[in-house]
């Protein structure tokens, strides 16, 4: 790779980099309105989400994915649960092999319409940005951010454990 090809793709790197930053705070700031019009706190909602993409969970699978404590992670699963929007389930009576104190926590649908409700705008606006790229475009980004969410994972494990 020559100097002026080195030059160009430091500059697209940082270009990239600056965009992902700015992306990463619109979307705490839209988080911010929509745990405000829910009135949950935007950890809850955080909370919320994780359940709703990898649970149900148990909730120290929960606390390690929030990065919280797990004192810290009951009282945001009594906030959602008296929300309305998870529950915590226990398993079904007459299991010999299963310990009694397990809780898994479930997210409830019954709210689903709320939330999507309030990322519409967000959600149509990504649609018609979509829809000005080729499916070939579409698949390497998909991949780029999978693989920036892994990187973002790896890092605060790092921290996390460390």
């Amino acid at each position: 790779m020559d100097v002026v090809e080195a030059r160009r793709r430091r500059r697209l790197t940082t270009e990239i980099k600056t965009a992902m930053r700015g992306l990463r705070n619109q979307l705490s700031l839209l988080n911010q309105q929509v745990s405000g019009r829910l009135t949950i706190k935007n950890l809850d909602l955080d909370c919320l989400e994780l359940v709703a993409m990898h649970g149900p969970l148990s909730p120290s699978a929960l606390a390690r994915r929030a990065g919280v404590h797990p004192a810290t992670l009951t009282g945001i699963l009594d906030r959602l649960q008296r929300g309305g929007w998870i529950t915590r389930d226990r398993p079904a009576d007459g299991d010999p092999d299963t310990d009694r104190r397990t809780v898994t926590v479930r997210a409830l649908p019954d709210r689903n319409h709320e939330l999507f409700g309030l990322y519409a705008g967000m959600s149509a606006a990504m649609d018609r940005i979509c829809a000005d790229y080729s499916p070939a475009e579409l698949e390497l980004l998909a991949g780029f951010l999978r693989r920036m969410t892994e990187a973002g994972h790896e890092a605060t494990e790092h921290l996390t454990s460390g």
